[in-house]
């Protein structure tokens, strides 16, 4: 099923993300949805060093070179286009959450399994 989430302009390349709730393991959980070199991404609200929401201030993911998806509490860092880790104490990928652009709305899919970027 697909939900609503923003219109395609909200989300500039490498900028504020658009926060969103997601049900994961039985629990409500804060999701987030990114572009990153014109593509949108969206990803559960959750290091994978430490089971904590990653931002440092609401929608602020990207570090200052907007390259990178930057946990706030350690440091583990990912690429934005793949949720996989790309350094620090990450434990695997950020789990992926699957989003549609079309007419001019970013819509996110719900899903009964959410599954970690693969590298």
């Amino acid at each position: 099923m697909l939900h609503p989430l923003c219109n395609s302009r909200d989300l500039v390349d490498s900028g504020l993300a658009a926060s969103f709730d997601v049900i994961y393991a039985g629990q409500t959980c804060r999701a987030f949805a990114i572009r990153f070199r014109g593509q949108v991404h969206a990803y559960l609200n959750r290091c994978t060093h430490v089971a904590m929401e990653m931002d440092w201030r609401p929608d602020h993911f990207f570090d200052d070179t907007g390259q990178w998806l930057l946990c706030a509490t350690h440091g583990a860092h990912y690429d934005p286009a793949t949720g996989a880790c790309r350094g620090g104490p990450c434990k695997g990928g950020l789990i992926r959450i699957d989003v549609v652009e079309r007419d001019g709305v970013v819509h996110w899919r719900s899903q009964y399994h959410l599954k970690p970027a693969l590298f």
